[in-house]
């Protein structure tokens, strides 16, 4: 099994969009309620108050996984590794478990932010790389330019967007895909099916969600600052949805709900 994958235990806390106490206390709660894997990125401002909570958990840093972001600002050569080494500081840590390239590069030209990240893997800056936001080509492309591997594409992936030809891309490259706006930004609650199918196995609708991102092979990151959804975020082993489920989920990928584009994110590629 893919190394990030299995040190996530398949689950990881985002912090994005949390600041200050909020960041600080939802990130102890989190690891309270036994959540290990930690997502973060320079582009979200809170790089500090992560390191500060999860130094407050008491939690050894072997049994962590921190994940960050390089800001598609900091890819120059003249700032990409010190930009790499301010995040150690921030989160009070020696290295990162994964670090991502947040953004492909505005121009499409991946291979210098890769032969960086590269870099930053050689000096030991983080012990896993990967890549954030890639089409298919890109990760295609990028297994050629790096010597590592490269254990993740974070990307948008939900119930209400269809990826399948991301996921099929993302597989022959030899990439796990792991989501972002897992539950849609909330808007896949404005469809009962998911409560319905919910339901059925004594599970809310964000946990039905969140396991069918699963079953499709896909790592999930989820945040919340509210302790009940926290927990119920993370209880989503307990349960398997049937083959009539997934199918009766997988008709709602064509309602084409997509969160990050170009109108939001200058960086955003023209997507698969």
């Amino acid at each position: 099994m893919n190394v990030y994958f299995q040190n996530t235990n398949q689950r990881a806390f985002g912090t994005f969009p949390l600041k200050g106490d909020e960041a600080q206390h939802a990130i102890q709660t989190a690891a309270e309620v036994g959540y290990r894997a930690f997502d973060t990125a320079q582009m979200y401002g809170n790089e500090a108050e992560t390191g500060e909570a999860l130094k407050a958990t008491g939690i050894a840093r072997d049994d962590l996984c921190i994940t960050t972001k390089v800001h598609p600002d900091n890819f120059d050569d003249s700032k990409f590794l010190t930009s790499v080494e301010q995040s150690l500081k921030a989160l009070q840590v020696d290295y990162v478990d994964v670090l991502l390239l947040h953004w492909p590069p505005i121009g499409g030209d991946i291979a210098p932010s890769l032969q960086r990240l590269q870099q930053a893997y050689d000096k030991g800056f983080a012990k896993n790389i990967g890549v954030s936001n890639y089409t298919i080509a890109m990760m295609r492309d990028a297994v050629a330019i790096v010597d590592a591997p490269l254990v993740t594409n974070q990307v948008e992936f939900h119930p209400l967007l269809n990826q399948d030809a991301l996921l099929k891309g993302a597989n022959d490259a030899g990439i796990p895909l792991s989501s972002y706006c897992s539950v849609a930004r909330g808007e896949v609650f404005r469809h009962p099916e998911f409560a319905e199918i919910g339901r059925g196995y004594g599970k809310s609708a964000a946990q039905v969600v969140l396991r069918w991102i699963l079953q499709k092979g896909v790592s999930v990151n989820t945040m919340s600052t509210k302790p009940d959804n926290i927990r119920a975020n993370f209880d989503i082993m307990d349960f398997t949805l049937s083959n009539v489920d997934m199918a009766r989920i997988e008709r709602l990928t064509h309602t084409g709900y997509r969160i990050v584009g170009q109108d939001l994110v200058p960086w955003a590629p023209d997507w698969d």
